[in-house]
């Protein structure tokens, strides 16, 4: 059974499509008009081993936060559209990914309940190229809200604002990837004693 997501979202503001293949090779087809917004969505895509397509026009006339925003969203809806039932998935995933000096620590709970911990360096760089450091956290938020899933994001120390967002994106998308991967001990079983999830 195919594990794909197709979301269209468009508003006065922003318009977005996405697609994914939970199954797929780590292809990605990525342009939101924010270069390094579109390296982190490249990243989630690459160590996610997710096929990704995200195409976006934005009002970055405006700045970049509603290109950001409704991106995150329609990959949230995505992905959880993408889980389907979630029958015989590992359910929780988990990753800590170094990259130099930065360290991020992430972990996932496909839990059907939308909740976000994170924690990052104080003082960092507050732009990177067109990219507004403080939207990793909203771009997490979003994600969490439509994916409907519990996200816990760690970075215990780094430096250099580009390597504390990039290893958080690559943390993420390992966790993600083990967390909706088939667990062959479980074919056919929910991972939930509620019988829901």
């Amino acid at each position: 059974m195919s594990r794909t997501g197709r979301v269209e979202r468009t508003t006065k503001e922003t318009s977005v499509l996405v697609e994914i293949d939970l199954d797929g090779t780590g292809r990605t087809d990525i342009a939101t008009g924010v270069g390094f917004y579109d390296h982190m969505l490249d990243q989630l895509g690459r160590h996610g081993l997710f096929d990704l397509t995200v195409k976006t026009d934005g009002d970055l006339h405006i700045d970049s936060h509603h290109t950001i925003e409704d991106t995150a969203l329609a990959l949230g809806a995505a992905f959880r559209q993408a889980l389907g039932d979630k029958v015989g998935i590992y359910r929780f995933g988990n990753c800590t990914v170094p990259l130099d000096e930065s360290l991020a620590q992430v972990t996932v709970d496909l839990s059907g309940r939308p909740y976000l911990v994170h924690t990052e360096p104080e003082k960092m760089a507050p732009m990177i190229g067109e990219y507004d450091t403080t939207m990793t956290r909203h771009i997490l938020e979003s994600f969490v809200a439509q994916a409907q899933i519990a996200l816990h994001v760690h970075v215990p120390y780094g430096r250099n604002a580009h390597h504390i967002v990039e290893c958080q994106f690559k943390a993420l998308a390992r966790a993600l990837r083990y967390a909706s991967e088939r667990d062959p001990r479980a074919a056919g079983i929910l991972p939930s004693t509620k019988g829901a999830l």
